[in-house]
Formats: structure tokens, sequence, C-alpha cells
């Protein structure tokens, strides 16, 4: 399975700069995207700040639960449970390596810790210094 952080996820799922990009990579993905509980505690906090931001109501908030929910239940998802001491661990390995010299923020490091413990070949990103750190650790990174 591959990983997409939740920056990723919102792209897909709520519409800003970067849905049609996160529309187009999911039609060519034949790998489902891992799911893990940052995720779920991080999108469904993405979606309360673009409310309160007033990029998006909360009927649009629900309606994207909604349909995140229903693509769960189907192929597209995978959920994981990476094992959060390995997570921790991969998370300080990658903190100590790299924060200092890309200057990555805590929930980036996490991601990239959860997709090495899962084994994820592939990360999806539209962060900048995210995709330099997932690369870093040795995952690909396609050109979003």
């Amino acid at each position: 399975m591959n990983y997409a952080d939740t920056g990723f996820l919102c792209s897909l799922y709520t519409p800003d700069a970067h849905s049609a990009k996160a529309a187009a990579v999911m039609k060519r993905q034949t790998e489902p995207l891992a799911f893990v509980w940052l995720h779920q505690l991080e999108f469904r906090n993405a979606l309360r700040l673009r409310v309160f931001r007033k990029e998006i109501t909360a009927k649009q908030r629900d309606a994207s639960l909604n349909l995140l929910l229903a693509d769960l239940a189907g192929e597209w998802f995978e959920h994981a449970s990476p094992l959060l001491a390995e997570v921790m661990v991969e998370a300080e390995r990658l903190s100590t390596a790299y924060s200092e010299k890309i200057g990555t923020r805590s929930l980036d490091i996490l991601h990239v810790a959860a997709a090495l413990v899962l084994g994820a070949p592939v990360f999806l990103t539209f962060d900048k210094r995210q995709s330099v750190l997932a690369k870093a650790a040795g995952l690909k990174v396609p050109l979003l």
C-alpha cells in the first residue's frame, strides 16, 4: 500500500488549489492508500479548521467527511495500525537526521515515519518540505 499525508487527503475531499491534481493521482493509483490513526485525527481537525477559516461550510465539512467514510469502506484505502512505539522511534531518528537541515514539522515527521514503519513505497504529498523529507528517507515521491 502507498501512503498519502493528510494534506493530500484534504485536497481530495475538499476543494482547494490541489484538488484536481489529487483526483488525477487517485485515478492512476493501483495500490490502496494506508489510513492510520494520525489521518483520522488530522483529517477531521483540518476540516474543522477550514470551517473556522471560512474556506468551507459546516455542510461541506460533513459532506467531505461522509465521502471519506464511504471510501474507507471501499478499495481506495487500507486501514493500517503501525505501532506507536515504532513510529515514535522512527520519527525521532528522522527528526535528528533532518529537522535542522530542512525544517520539518512534527506532524510531517510522524507521517513519513508511519509510512516507513508500514513499508509504504510511495508517499503522496503537496508539501515541499515533507516531500524532501520523504525522499531523503528513501520513499518515492511522485511530482505532483
